[in-house]
């Protein structure tokens, strides 16, 4: 090769990889802060004198922490916290395990923490929780914060449309059982992939369905093929899988899920999946092309951050 075309090629590379890294940086997002009013709750016995949220560092104090996180739910949340509490409250359950609900307002624009609380007011057996968020930060940041401020020994993730069947809980808390008999960190999240082939599915627009494959075929590439469904709102961690996950989040946005996938793949924590039933709520607040495109370019920052060395993770 000629002396100059490799003055020219190591010339190029000395300023583009210098302009990508710039890019890199501006297009990452900044850290998750949160507010003085966030770091409380209130509750059916604390309405107007908001109480300290715990911390996820401490030790835990109760079985199970089930995270809402919630934006503009004020139609979709009654009907899932009813079939919710309904399974916790039923007597094989009640009997054998301890929990809370940490309902995350997301920065709602209606009325959502005002409609949470008077539904906690409603179910004196059951300790609910709200925390109001005072600007958005999207679904990922929602569930982080819920998670940083949880007190179970377990803690599960629930989407507030009540799409999947909160039911199969139970069948997440026996494979955790089986992988981490003693607290051991695992994660054990729920899977649509059986139903791939079913009316769950095929009644989606075809657009969905289209952009759902091409995100399956990028997350074989970043490095998570390995799980079927990435996305599906019900996801288990056992606390010290949590301890370790949740505070190397750096993702708000709807790709969260592959982020925290990934966390748990570093630090060689196991991530079981498990079929689950699902159907289709209506009320989505995803938007389907745009969110995509922001899914594509958040995947991209993610793995570049991660290779970079930029976003690190240690146990």
């Amino acid at each position: 090769m000629d002396q100059p075309v490799l003055v020219y090629a190591f010339t190029a590379l000395a300023i583009s990889l210098p302009c990508l890294y710039l890019a890199l940086v501006l297009l990452s997002p900044p850290p998750i802060i949160s507010r003085p009013s966030e770091k409380t709750y209130r509750s059916r016995k604390s309405l107007k004198d908001p109480l300290n949220l715990p911390s996820l560092a401490d030790a835990g104090s109760i079985d199970l922490s089930v995270i809402i996180p919630a934006y503009n739910e004020t139609s979709r949340l009654p009907s899932m916290l009813e079939t919710t509490l309904n399974h916790l409250n039923s007597a094989s359950i009640r009997e054998t395990r301890t929990y809370e609900l940490v309902i995350v307002d997301d920065g709602s624009k209606d009325d959502t923490s005002t409609l949470a609380l008077k539904l906690a007011q409603q179910h004196l057996k059951s300790d609910i929780r709200v925390v109001t968020l005072e600007m958005n930060l999207g679904k990922g940041g929602a569930v982080r914060h819920g998670m940083l401020h949880a007190r179970g020994n377990r803690l599960l993730m629930v989407d507030a449309d009540g799409a999947s069947r909160f039911e199969d809980l139970e069948l997440l808390w026996k494979k955790m059982d089986e992988l981490g008999p003693k607290n051991e960190p695992v994660v054990v999240v729920g899977s649509r992939a059986h139903l791939v082939k079913t009316e769950a599915v095929v009644k989606r627009s075809v657009l969905r369905n289209i952009l759902m494959y091409g995100l399956h075929t990028i997350l074989r590439i970043v490095g998570v093929g390995h799980i079927r469904d990435t996305q599906c709102g019900f996801k288990l961690f056992s606390r010290r899988a949590a301890q370790q996950i949740f505070p190397a989040q750096h993702l708000a946005t709807w790709i969260f899920d592959v982020e925290l996938l990934l966390l748990a793949k570093q630090l060689g924590i196991p991530v079981a999946e498990v079929p689950v039933q699902w159907h289709e709520v209506a009320g989505s607040k995803l938007n389907v092309v745009k969110d995509s495109l922001q899914m594509l370019r958040d995947l991209l920052v993610l793995r570049a951050n991660q290779l970079t060395g930029r976003w690190k993770v240690s146990p």
